[in-house]
């Protein structure tokens, strides 16, 4: 039974309808960046009436993609008549998962703080949950190959091996870096109750500034954003192992690229102007020796 008929899932019409603005549509919208400087999330959050609990709008906005990705690849190979999907098929689904249920649902468990949520940010990482998800899982299941001779035609056994090696090679430096970055939350709300302890016996919290702090572990030393750049890597090895004809998981990457980059350069300027050019010039945004 489809949630929505023709779309979810969606017919392969639709899909490749969806698809085609998918690869059009998602650049231009993250290009808007460049020239908006207002992104209520994160760093650059800003006290508004429209804000969402960090935790809650992250885990809401960021879940639909796997749950998507799992409703369709269990329903449309019965609608389109596939009896059973290669081994391919499911290893992909089971990569986007695991990425997801670390990004979705561990990650702002993990996190020490978080801050609010625009629900305009919300719902543009909603629809690009989305959007995504059924593309991917849409070829998965029924629109790409799905039969062991298709995918000798599409991606040899090496060149998928070696896909997933990297998608696990930028999964694991994803989170180091991520790891990093809260590393620093937990000295500052060690710090934090250490100041609490020393404000008296009432109990009340001393007046402690968000902390911010240019981290150095890893990749860190180099660039502001390894984490970024990590998850690039992850879908570039997720695209070789679906075979470089998969318009899904190149749009996935571009998508990413397209939305990412902005913030990354964005963000530069940012600690820029909070800890002085000095201390952040010789430190690339995101792409080492060119951005």
């Amino acid at each position: 039974m489809s949630l929505i008929e023709g779309w979810y899932p969606p017919t392969r019409e639709n899909y490749e309808r969806l698809l085609f603005w998918w690869q059009i549509g998602y650049p231009i919208c993250g290009s808007l960046q460049w020239v908006i400087s207002w992104y209520g999330m994160g760093k650059t959050s800003v006290s508004s009436r429209f804000n969402i609990p960090g935790r809650l709008a992250w885990i809401t906005m960021e879940c639909p993609g796997f749950l998507t990705l799992l409703y369709v690849m269990n329903t449309l190979p019965q609608k389109a008549g596939v009896d059973d999907l290669p081994f391919q098929n499911r290893v992909l689904g089971g990569l986007f998962v695991i990425h997801y249920c670390y990004r979705a649902v561990l990650f702002p468990l993990l996190q020490p703080s978080m801050s609010p949520i625009h629900v305009g940010v919300w719902s543009l990482a909603f629809g690009f949950q989305v959007c995504n998800a059924l593309c991917i899982s849409s070829w998965l299941s029924a629109y790409g190959p799905t039969t062991t001779e298709a995918w000798s035609s599409v991606c040899s056994v090496p060149q998928f091996i070696f896909g997933i090696g990297i998608f696990y090679l930028g999964l694991s430096s994803n989170f180091f870096h991520d790891e990093e970055l809260r590393e620093i939350r937990r000295r500052e709300q060690k710090r934090q109750e250490r100041i609490r302890k020393k404000a008296g016996g009432d109990g009340q919290a001393a007046g402690v500034e968000k902390h911010y702090q240019i981290p150095q572990a890893g990749l860190f030393r180099y660039m502001l954003y390894p984490h970024y750049l990590s998850e690039w890597v992850e879908w570039f090895g997720f695209w070789m192992a679906a075979g470089w004809g998969c318009a899904p998981a190149r749009a996935f990457l571009v998508n990413e690229i397209f939305s990412m980059l902005p913030r990354a350069v964005n963000g530069k300027k940012w600690y820029m102007e909070r800890f002085g050019e000095d201390k952040i010039k010789k430190k690339w945004a995101i792409i080492p020796g060119v951005w």
